[in-house]
């Protein structure tokens, strides 16, 4: 090889070398690079992968705590995931069972639910799909479905996510207002009132109800003008009315108009315009309801007439009348009322007056008159109709008030007021009443069985003796058949007695009776006929004596018969007594008194009038003693009228009709309970007790306070007062009958036995605390299952 070559070749691997080492030099230059790169690039990932990490908290936040159930299911339905707000309506948590969303819907949404879920994983996203799942408490809730698929980095569908909303209630709703529409529409059809809807005087709807009224079918009368079906002179005042409307002066109006009809007829209407307005207040449509009145038009006239003849009736009626108006001016009065308080005008003469131009003469002849102003402001006041009220007037007339307020379309106009002199039938009913006390004191209270029936034989009163005797209660006997509920052997004997008292016969005679025992008994039977008030015989009274022991005694039957014969006489007179008007003693004693009063009251000392008037007070004392007497045997353990008896109300209806001084107050400290019981014998019970605790006040604020607890099988009461008290001695014996404490006037020393009494029917005690001067405080129980 040549020089040249070699040279050429050394400077050929020279510049090799220059160029190996300047690419390793690039290669180191670019190696680093690439070094430098791959660090600021595994720097970014972890930067990314941390805010990827930090965004998807940040998302799954979100969705956790929106307001809206959010659930990720995988494609089989399983829920993996869901937010506080799907527990709650669903019910279940994925944490602590498995549960597949699937199971959940409504069978009858199963196969709608299916293919929407097929058309998720097609698609990729549902929007407002409803349907309906079955909660966990087995409640079903319409719920409304949005979701899309949740898909991995290869594009596969992995999941699934969905916000649900309960559109229960919505739905609900909906179909309210669909039914509601409904109804509505219904309603405007069938109305019998006319409804009516215009637009600048044109007929846009109309209903049935319109349509019959003018003769016009529906199609004929939508798109008329409603001045072509107007009376010409009723034309002008629509426009006006209609112009004000327009313009926003009025929303609504009713005017009286005449209508014509396709036969050309007219009616008289009341027609009532609403206008329809916009949000910002400018009409759109006008609502007319039209009433057709003309019938009531001529009921009107015919009005006038009848209350011209009524005007003419009233002034010669025997009652006093006196009508005002509402403002107390007088309409009508006729000469009745003049007359009862010798007011000396006219009624004419009254009319267009205030009634205070008559008050004064009307309160002259008043008794007592704070308790008839007390009367009347309260009436005036509550506008309540009230009847049967009573006055007694100087005269000694007795008049009987109705107080009827009038009222037109709902409003008050004024009141009537009607003025009846009952003076007559007031004493004869106080006659009976007297009469009927003392005849019911001694049938409760004779040892004879007493029975009335009337002429078909039905019970109408038996007593204590003879239900003791029947061995039947008050309650099964009363109203029923007597030959049917007691088994008597000769029933044709009682047929042929019943025939006599028909004749005014009395009679005694002895039936073999079997009691509900099944045991036969001998009575010995005084019977009477029963009169009314026109002396007709309307049934028979019976005295019944059990002569059972006397009959099987035959080594006594003489000294029987002796007995039987003084019976007989007793039971007949007895039977006279019974049946006739009995003259009561203490009647007699007051007319004579009264007697005295008006034939010797000049003549008498203020002493002698003092001792009249103390003669009556002990005349009424003994009245009452009688009516006490009467209240305490007629007591019954009978519970057939239980009831549910709220005992707060009970408490407040006594403060109303007892008298309770000014300076004492009744304070009910907790809320007393409802309990079942009769209703009249807690009445009696607390009514009792209360009179007597207001009445042995003197202090100067008196307090009475009620309270009560529940005791289990019991209710606990307690009345406590801070009267006078009662010294422990008597702590006993006022609880015994006709025992009383001091002078106290009115007092009948029967109250408490009657308390102690109706206590007892329901398995109760009653004790109290109290000493002399510190007042008293009653406890009783009451059972609960009585």
């Amino acid at each position: 090889m040549s020089n040249n070559e070699i040279d050429i070749l050394k400077r050929s691997i020279e510049r090799q070398k220059k160029a190996r080492k300047q690419a390793e030099r690039i290669l180191e230059e670019k190696s680093k690079d690439l070094y430098d790169l791959t660090l600021q690039l595994r720097e970014t990932n972890e930067r990314l992968e941390n805010l990827l990490s930090e965004k998807t908290s940040e998302l799954e936040g979100v969705f956790i705590n929106i307001i809206d159930p959010y659930i990720v299911m995988d494609p089989g339905g399983k829920v993996i995931k869901m937010n506080q707000a799907a527990i709650s309506l669903l019910g279940y948590n994925f944490k602590d069972e498995d549960f597949n969303l699937k199971s959940i819907i409504h069978p009858d949404y199963l196969e709608q639910s299916k293919k929407s879920f097929e058309q998720l994983y097609e698609v990729g996203t549902i929007k407002n799909f409803k349907t309906k799942i079955i909660a966990n408490d087995k409640s079903e809730i319409l719920v409304q479905l949005n979701a899309s698929v949740i898909y991995d980095k290869h594009k596969k569908a992995i999941a699934a996510q969905g916000i649900l909303r309960d559109i229960t209630r919505e739905e609900e709703v909906k179909q309210l207002l669909a039914v509601q529409k409904r109804q509505l529409d219904i309603i405007v059809e069938n109305s019998p009132l006319g409804i009516v809807l215009t637009d600048k005087g044109e007929i846009i709807k109309s209903n049935q109800a319109f349509q019959n009224y003018l003769g016009y079918s529906k199609s004929e009368i939508e798109g008329m003008i409603v001045k072509e079906i107007s009376s010409p002179e009723d034309i002008d005042e629509s426009l006006r009315l209609m112009e004000k409307m327009e313009e926003g002066d009025i929303d609504k109006f009713t005017l009286i108009k005449r209508y014509t009809k396709k036969d050309g007829s007219q009616f008289l209407a009341r027609t009532s315009v609403s206008a329809v307005r916009d949000s910002i207040g400018i009409m759109e449509y006008q609502v007319a309801i039209v009433e057709d009145i003309t019938k009531e038009r001529e009921a009107a006239d015919l009005l006038k007439e009848s209350e011209s003849r009524l005007s003419s009736l009233i002034s010669n009626l025997h009652l006093g009348v006196l009508l005002e108006d509402k403002k107390q001016n007088i309409v009508l009065s006729n000469q009745m009322f003049c007359k009862l308080f010798s007011i000396g005008k006219s009624p004419d003469e009254l009319l267009g007056k205030h009634v205070s131009s008559v008050s004064d003469l009307v309160d002259s002849w008043i008794v007592d008159l704070p308790s008839f102003k007390k009367l009347t402001q309260t009436l005036l006041k509550e506008k309540k109709t009230v009847l049967g009220k009573i006055i007694e007037l100087h005269g000694g007339q007795i008049i009987e008030i109705d107080y009827i307020p009038i009222y037109s379309n709902g409003l008050y106009t004024g009141h009537l007021w009607i003025f009846n002199d009952v003076t007559v039938r007031n004493n004869y009913r106080r006659n009976l009443e007297i009469q009927k006390e003392k005849y019911s004191s001694i049938i409760a209270n004779m040892n004879l069985g007493l029975i009335e029936v009337n002429n078909d034989d039905i019970i109408l009163l038996a007593n204590q003796s003879f239900c003791q005797m029947s061995g039947y209660s008050e309650a099964e006997l009363l109203g029923e058949k007597g030959a049917d509920i007691l088994s008597v052997k000769n029933k044709e004997l009682l047929l042929s007695k019943s025939k006599e008292r028909l004749k005014h016969h009395s009679d005694s005679y002895e039936v073999q009776v079997k009691n509900k025992d099944g045991e036969w008994r001998y009575w010995l039977i005084s019977g009477a006929p029963r009169y009314d008030e026109t002396g007709k015989v309307v049934g028979t009274i019976g005295i019944h004596l059990d002569v059972t022991e006397q009959k099987q005694l035959e080594l006594q039957k003489e000294q029987l018969l002796n007995q039987l014969e003084s019976s007989n006489v007793a039971l007949k007179e007895y039977a006279h007594i019974v049946s006739h008007d009995l003259k009561s003693p203490l009647r007699s004693l007051n007319a004579l008194l009264t007697w005295m009063k008006e034939d010797y009251g000049d003549v008498l000392d203020d002493a002698g009038i003092q001792n009249l008037n103390l003669m009556e007070d002990k005349l009424e004392a003994m009245d009452n003693l009688i009516n006490g007497i009467l209240q305490y045997s007629s007591i019954q353990d009978d519970v057939s009228k239980n009831t549910s008896v709220d005992v707060n109300e009970v408490v407040k209806e006594i403060e109303e009709i007892i008298y309770i001084p000014p300076h004492v107050k009744i304070n009910i400290v907790n809320t007393l309970p409802t309990i079942i019981a009769d209703k009249t014998k807690i009445h009696q019970l607390l009514q009792n007790i209360l009179t007597n605790a207001v009445a042995h006040i003197e202090c100067e604020e008196g307090l009475v306070e009620i309270g009560s607890r529940d005791s289990g099988d019991c209710w606990t009461f307690r009345i406590k007062d801070n009267g006078t008290g009662i010294p422990p001695e008597y702590h006993e014996k006022i609880f015994d009958i006709f025992q009383t404490i001091g002078n106290k006037e009115g007092s009948t020393g029967i109250g408490l036995s009657i308390v102690k009494k109706i206590i007892e029917i329901y398995n109760g005690e009653i004790c109290l605390d109290s000493a002399k001067g510190k007042g008293t405080e009653f406890y009783f129980t009451l059972a609960k299952n009585k």
